[in-house]
């Protein structure tokens, strides 16, 4: 990616499922040409502010920040394939071998 990834993970507290969505987030990073992100997590809890200021209705939500323009995902972030999709990312592809 020519810019920084940059990701605003939102969660509601440290429930299994803000760390399951946590985990999940970074499996699709994972799967990333590069798989470099920073990821930052904000606790609407602790944070009500940042989650009004990016209109977090409901958590836990992806926010992509860079690369420009921003997109966002909710959920569980299970489907890593339909995550990438969402925040218009793109797994890494295997290299063809050359055949001799």
């Amino acid at each position: 990616m020519a810019s920084e990834l940059r990701l605003k993970l939102f969660i509601a507290g440290d429930s299994p499922r803000a760390r399951e969505a946590a985990e999940n987030l970074a499996r699709a990073v994972r799967s990333l040409v590069n798989g470099a992100a920073h990821v930052e997590t904000v606790d609407v809890l602790e944070s009500p502010d940042v989650a009004d200021e990016y209109r977090i209705l409901t958590t836990p939500t992806v926010v992509r920040e860079a690369p420009a323009p921003r997109r966002r995902v909710t959920g569980d972030l299970r489907d890593t394939a339909q995550v990438l999709a969402a925040l218009h990312l793109f797994p890494a592809t295997p290299t063809p071998t050359p055949t001799p």
